[in-house]
């Protein structure tokens, strides 16, 4: 590393805040995060950043650091977004109930780790209705420790950073009392959004590639025009990589992006589907070229019955979009690598930040630090591409860790995966890897 400010991402997932992050100029010294198959595609994609495939809850700060490697060196920021499914909003003391342990436990880590700056991001609808309190408790429990908050909170849209996506999001921004707080970044009134058609036009159709059939990767020629925007995600130019670190990738293989079997019926459905509207049997919604894409969703598991991760309709190709088409939607460079499953790798970007909205909140906060940020020197290699591929088990076995087993709760359906993350039993085996 080169002397970076250090960042730390809990509930970390595949990595959209710790790409944005990145991008923005820190070095992401550790991430968290309980699933190993999300754990893998984060180590592939940050060979350099020590992966803790475990919960939070009973990591304590000094193993964090021990495991990251930092030593006594100041942590900048702390970052992430705990799951919200099960918060609850009974009581006055709403961070004691269980339900609310994985954000009690954001809390301690931020205070442990002694961070300068924090970035606490959520879903919009903790601003509405008795939401609100748990916000108001969740301000006060930083409060109690030394932190302020930046106030009034706001949730941001990722159409108004550069993103072709309607996507709100909730952000707190606190740092410790005595250090400036960071100011929400400005919208992007400079440039027009990107549309549809300006993240997709330049790739080449998947179904054109029998290869796709049964792989998610293939060597390609010429590409399409490029836009301003897919020239940043192919990273053409210096520029692209911000401040982040250069990866060292082929361009000339389209990945993520295995073919869906759709039937002739269900074809006829997609074409006659308007733009910008939603097809009424399977409820995808079909991409308007010259609008935006509506919020990407990671979709349900088993435990609802069914595994589905919704993709929206391509407005070109009678088809869903490829798990490679969406992370365009989404903001990630196209050097970035997801799980080679349209189902994993469907979740692993519906479930993440989209990295230039990251990257824009990320950057408020180094200039609130009063650093200025650089591009480091050199280049990385990528992981071993066997991470991406990984089932459950493997995952399991490579992290050293017992397989997470998935129970369905009968009383309220919560995936007891989720659950894991409050019980803790199982997942205190961690491993740095670097």
């Amino acid at each position: 590393m080169d002397n970076r400010p250090i960042g730390i991402d809990l509930f970390a997932g595949a990595g959209g805040m710790s790409l944005g992050f990145e991008q923005a100029g820190f070095d992401i010294a550790a991430a968290v995060e309980i699933d190993p198959i999300h754990a893998a595609v984060h180590h592939f994609n940050f060979p350099d950043t020590a992966v803790l495939a475990r919960s939070i809850v009973g990591l304590t700060g000094q193993e964090l650091r021990t495991l990251a490697g930092i030593g006594r060196k100041t942590v900048d920021v702390v970052f992430g977004g705990p799951p919200c499914q099960g918060f609850s909003l009974i009581g006055h003391r709403m961070l004691d109930d269980t339900r609310n342990q994985l954000v009690k436990e954001f809390v301690r880590l931020v205070a442990e780790l002694n961070a300068r700056t924090f970035v606490f991001e959520n879903v919009k609808g903790l601003t509405i209705g008795k939401h609100r309190m748990f916000l108001e408790s969740l301000i006060e429990a930083f409060g109690n420790l030394g932190y302020r908050v930046h106030i009034p909170w706001q949730v941001l849209n990722a159409m108004n950073y550069g993103v072709p996506q309607d996507r709100q999001r909730l952000f707190l921004l606190g740092a410790k009392k005595g250090i400036l707080l960071p100011n929400y970044p400005e919208r992007n009134c400079k440039k027009l959004t990107p549309t549809c058609l300006d993240a997709l036009a330049d790739l080449p159709d998947a179904e054109q590639c029998d290869e796709l059939m049964t792989s998610d990767s293939v060597e390609i020629g010429n590409v399409g025009i490029a836009t301003d925007y897919s020239r940043e995600l192919r990273c053409t130019t210096d520029e692209a990589w911000h401040f982040g670190h250069v990866r060292n990738w082929r361009s000339d293989i389209l990945t993520s992006s295995m073919r869906t079997a759709h039937t002739d019926i269900s074809r006829k459905r997609f074409a006659s589907t308007r733009e910008g509207e939603v097809e009424p049997v399977s409820r995808f919604f079909k991409l308007p070229r010259h609008g935006v894409c509506n919020t990407l969703r990671a979709g349900t598991d088993s435990s609802r019955g069914a595994f589905t991760s919704p993709r929206p309709i391509h407005f070109d190709c009678p088809r869903c979009v490829t798990v490679r088409e969406m992370a365009r939607l989404h903001g990630y460079p196209d050097w970035f690598r997801f799980h080679v499953t349209k189902w994993h790798g469907a979740r692993q970007i519906g479930n993440s930040v989209p990295p230039p909205l990251a990257r824009a909140v990320a950057g408020s906060v180094i200039q609130a630090l009063g650093i200025v940020p650089k591009r480091p020197s050199g280049s990385i290699d990528l992981g071993n591409p066997e991470l991406l591929s990984m089932d459950m088990g493997e995952a399991a076995e490579y992290w050293k860790i017992p397989v997470p087993i998935a129970r369905r709760d009968r009383k309220n359906g919560l995936h007891k995966r989720k659950q894991a993350e409050i019980e803790a039993s199982a997942l205190t085996t961690m491993r740095r890897v670097s």
